[in-house]
């Protein structure tokens, strides 16, 4: 086999390894608590606006390991109608997706008390393959010579959510839901290396539940489930299961556990019911334990809610 391929086939596992043969979007471990980065549909579920980011750091040890940034802003814009936006980054080693999206979610009555939201996110995503530091056998060689690959494309994501506010909702969302392909090499090039590969962001699928118990005056229970599945390859399905303790709607730990074998610490609080601070530890399963430590996760929100009449006296 020449260079030439050799290195190509190296650009093609880099990337395409990375991104068409698992899911290609990034682990969040709180989703029961920054579900709008999840379902669009979420967006107007509460009566008030609210900015959360989370900043993930996985499998800490590993070199080029995934570090994953979002932030998105979304509430209720009517009685009816839902708004949001986001941003994100997500690097991993030499490869990074960066973008932003819009979403429009609009509230029907089912019942008294159980409403429907269906909700459609538009956008784009950025695609980069950053060349610079790579130990090539020829430094002239042709598919070097441009420092990087930056590809954009337009993504979409559709969502749906049924939900009895403050105590219950199970939705699914459809991210990439636009199939966009990736033009990342010269594609005369790529056939010639007689590889089998579509460079399209394939749709996934996720379902998402929770329901609130509640115990007591200060005490509630949470149970969730999160169902991720790749519409292309029905082999690369994830499950995770939540169950979260909230106490006086201001502290809360818990526990995730994902069908992979990791297990998740879940602690957060709330401050002047107005600022809220998560954090999550992923225990890693047996087959990469030996190689990281675990998993970081941040979160940090701020919610704006109307003004109550204690808060007026004051």
């Amino acid at each position: 086999m020449n260079k030439m391929k050799k290195l190509t086939l190296l650009f093609v596992s880099i990337f395409m390894g990375s991104m068409l043969q698992a899911q290609q979007l990034p682990q969040l471990s709180q989703f029961m608590i920054n579900d709008f980065a999840v379902n669009p549909a979420i967006a107007g579920m509460d009566d008030y606006y609210q900015i959360k980011t989370s900043v993930r750091n996985q499998w800490v040890g590993i070199e080029d390991a995934p570090k994953t940034t979002l932030l998105s802003i979304y509430g209720k814009s009517s009685d009816r109608v839902g708004l949001g936006g986001s941003v994100f980054n997500d690097q991993t080693g030499p490869t990074s997706r960066a973008g932003a999206s819009l979403t429009y979610a609009y509230h029907l009555n089912l019942t008294s008390e159980v409403k429907m939201a269906l909700a459609l996110s538009g956008g784009f995503t950025q695609f980069k393959i950053d060349k610079v530091g790579w130990n090539t056998y020829h430094s002239d060689d042709p598919l070097m010579v441009d420092p990087e690959v930056v590809n954009l494309v337009p993504d979409a994501t559709f969502g749906l959510n049924i939900y009895n506010k403050d105590k219950w909702y199970l939705g699914f969302s459809v991210p990439q839901l636009l199939n966009s392909k990736l033009t990342l090499i010269d594609e005369d090039f790529a056939n010639n290396l007689s590889l089998d590969m579509d460079g399209s962001l394939a749709r996934h699928i996720y379902a998402m539940g929770m329901y609130n118990i509640q115990l007591s005056h200060y005490w509630d229970l949470q149970p969730s489930v999160l169902y991720k599945s790749v519409s292309s390859n029905s082999d690369l399905n994830q499950i995770d299961f939540g169950l979260k303790t909230i106490y006086s709607d201001q502290f809360w730990m818990g526990m995730d556990y994902r069908n992979n074998g990791d297990i998740v610490a879940l602690l957060g609080f709330v401050i002047q019911d107005k600022f809220m601070i998560g954090y999550s530890y992923d225990i890693p399963n047996s087959d990469i334990s030996q190689y990281t430590t675990g998993s970081h996760e941040f979160m940090f929100g701020i919610t704006f809610r109307p003004s109550t009449e204690n808060q007026i006296m004051r």
